[in-house]
This record gives C-alpha cells, sequence and structure tokens, in this order.
C-alpha cells in the first residue's frame, strides 16, 4: 500500500472525499442566490485536496458550524474547516490552524458601550451565533451579560436588532457586513478573540488523516498559495497562520 493509498483510506473511507462546507461563514465559504454549488477559499482547498488523492469530491453543504461538526463527529462526512475549540475537540481532530480570523462586538451608535471590557454587565445580552465559535468562546468567559443565541451566525445582526439586544458578537467580516445593511450601528474597537481556522477530521479516525492534512496546509502556505486564495474571493482581515514549528 503506497502513502497515497493509506492516506485515500484514512480521509475518504467510502472512496469518496466528503467535506463539509459552512457557507454561515464568508470568509470560508457563501452560496450564491440561485446556486447550487458554493463558493470560496474551503471549496477551493477541499477541491485541491480531492486532486491531489486523485478522489471524487462530494460537497454537504450546511449554515452553521455547530452541524457540520455533528456530521463529521458521526462520520457522516470526512472532514471540514473548523475553528479550533476545545469544546469541539471532543469529536473533532484538528490540523494546524491555516488561517487566523477576529472575533468582535458591534452595538447600536448611541450605546454606552465604548470598549471591550464594558460588555460583559449584567444589563448587557449579546445576541451569538448558535454553536459558533463565538458561542462556545463566550459561554466560558462570560460571566455576568446574558447570550442569546440566533439560529446561525449570518442571521446575529438581523436577531439584535430584533431583539433590541445590547451587543451582537462574531467575525468581523459577518458584522461589518451588518453595518451596511442596517445604519446606526458601530463596531467596538479591537477583538475579544482571535480564531484559529484549521481543517478537521473524525476525533476517532487514523492518525494518518491528519498527518497529511498538516503537510497539506504546510504546502499551501509556503507556496502562497492561502493569499492568493483570499484575495482572489475578497477576503479581507485575516492572517496566514504561521508555519508550524518544526518537530524537535
Amino acid at each position: 500500500m503506497n502513502h497515497h493509498d493509506e492516506v485515500r483510506a484514512a480521509l475518504a473511507p467510502t472512496g469518496v472525499l466528503r467535506v463539509t462546507i459552512n457557507v454561515g461563514n464568508p470568509t470560508l465559504a457563501n452560496l450564491p442566490a440561485g446556486a447550487t454549488r458554493p463558493t470560496g477559499v474551503s471549496v477551493d482547498i477541499a477541491t485541491m485536496l480531492a486532486e491531489r488523492l486523485e478522489l471524487e469530491l462530494e460537497l454537504i453543504v450546511f449554515d452553521a458550524a455547530g452541524k457540520a461538526v455533528t456530521a463529521v463527529t458521526a462520520h457522516e462526512a470526512d472532514m471540514g474547516f473548523f475553528a479550533q475549540d476545545p469544546t469541539r475537540g471532543e469529536g473533532i481532530a484538528f490540523t494546524a490552524p491555516y488561517m487566523l480570523i477576529e472575533g468582535g462586538y458591534l452595538v447600536r451608535d448611541d450605546s454606552p458601550i465604548q470598549t471591550l471590557d464594558e460588555v460583559d454587565r449584567p444589563e448587557h445580552r449579546i445576541a451569538v451565533g448558535k454553536g459558533s465559535a463565538y458561542d462556545l468562546f463566550l459561554s466560558r468567559t462570560i460571566e455576568r451579560a446574558t447570550l442569546q443565541r440566533s439560529p446561525t451566525s449570518p442571521t446575529v445582526v438581523a436577531y439584535f436588532m430584533e431583539h433590541g439586544l445590547e451587543v451582537a458578537a462574531g467575525v468581523k467580516q459577518q458584522l461589518e457586513a451588518g453595518l451596511e445593511e442596517f445604519s446606526g450601528l458601530r463596531m467596538l474597537p479591537g477583538h475579544f478573540m482571535t480564531i484559529k481556522q484549521a481543517m478537521g477530521v473524525p476525533q476517532d479516525g487514523p492518525r494518518a488523516a491528519v498527518d497529511f492534512l498538516d503537510g497539506f496546509i504546510d504546502e499551501l502556505k509556503q507556496a502562497g498559495t492561502l493569499e492568493t486564495l483570499f484575495d482572489a474571493h475578497g477576503i479581507e482581515g485575516v492572517t496566514i497562520a504561521p508555519l508550524r514549528e518544526d518537530e524537535p
């Protein structure tokens, strides 16, 4: 069995590479109105991966990361593109990160809140996408404010407006889209978390899958492919994760 055969067996046991695509995070993928196939950085990476391994690719589209995590954990899909989070680590084995994304807060122009550290107060209700990395992080760290969960991350700003909440939390690019859609809003300066975007496979699957994907990500970083993809899709405000330290 050559190396690619071993990796194919580890990564795609059905013979088809089944990849979850989360169109709820615009830095990763979008499903344009009327389109049947999503577009985006994650779709392009999945396509390159399938070509490298000479596997047929099946894209399984979800509107929220939590649903994609469930599918991969249950072996209904072989891999996906996820924010690293310890809560998800019970079912997902993560690769090294390939991209860093900042999580920010949005408030109304007339809100008394000016800084990040003023958010966690008993009188504040924070809108956050259910099961998103921001939800998982804030569920661990917010002590006094209340979290209210919108069905998906793209609906956070609309949910925040509809329910008259004090703060909306999420990926900065998503919140900035909300600024354009609704008037009278502003972002708080800075970010409350940096999310490490990685690929993930089932935690109980063969280690060869993660090892191969780590090497594949290193190649994409070194070749400048990730920058090219972000530019091609007009993704701004994200950082390429640094190369892994050489193992001693």
